[in-house]
């Protein structure tokens, strides 16, 4: 985002459709990605939620006011070049869910995991048909190579738009389970979030709340609702 202008330059945005889809002009002119690559939005939804962006800007430009677009010239500058390695590289969550590896105590915190947890691994082999195994405590276990290829496979299949949200999805979560289970609509991302943190919630009802550490897991919390609404309209 360095490559752009400080100061509002235009009067108004407008979507415009264009070969491969839509895009964004700043009176007339359209908007170019930092890597100067044309941002050509696969949605309508997309493109109005960027323009809407472009709009909202007064004197100055604030880009962390602008996710929709953030999340667009990623797309388009580094995960469409690196579709494979960014696929390769979300996948490998698979080996080592989030979910898949339980306390052995307290007792207090291996009933939340297995409440919370427990439906996503039976979820996982039914309806993404990969079979997970679950491990007590922290040290890497292998799951099935045929589980993890069918995940695999999935991942691969992803749009570099979606993958772009699907990134944010998995990492901030750690698990590659909730961000299908995100995607496919198991449940609110907001209850897969609260999901996600199991572990976190059990600390902050044991040693009570730390006011640096809520505001870190709050910016984490709005990126990964931000990136379901981007996968939202990546289609």
């Amino acid at each position: 985002m360095s490559d752009w202008a400080a100061k509002r330059f235009w009067k108004q945005a407008s979507v415009e459709e264009v070969e491969g889809g839509y895009t964004v002009a700043l009176d007339g002119r359209p908007v170019r990605t930092p890597a100067k690559s044309p941002l050509i939005l696969p949605s309508l939804k997309m493109a109005e939620k960027i323009s809407a962006e472009w709009d909202a800007q007064e004197d100055k430009i604030e880009p962390l006011t602008m996710p929709f677009t953030r999340s667009a010239n990623a797309a388009t500058d580094k995960v469409t070049a690196q579709h494979s390695e960014v696929a390769d590289m979300l996948s490998s969550y698979g080996d080592s869910d989030l979910i898949c590896y339980r306390a052995a105590d307290p007792q207090g915190l291996v009933e939340r995991q297995n409440k919370a947890w427990d439906p996503l691994v039976d979820w996982s082999a039914t309806k993404l048909k990969a079979p997970l195994k679950v491990f007590v405590g922290v040290m890497h276990a292998s799951q099935s190579s045929e589980s993890l290829l069918t995940l695999s496979e999935r991942v691969h299949k992803l749009t570099p738009f979606q993958l772009t949200a699907f990134h944010d999805l998995v990492s901030l979560s750690g698990s590659l389970v909730i961000g299908f289970a995100v995607v496919e609509g198991y449940a609110t991302p907001e209850n897969l979030w609260e999901i996600s943190r199991i572990d976190e919630q059990w600390q902050i009802d044991q040693w009570g709340r730390d006011e640096e550490a809520e505001a870190q897991a709050e910016i984490k919390r709005t990126a990964f609702l931000h990136a379901n609404a981007f996968f939202r309209v990546s289609a």
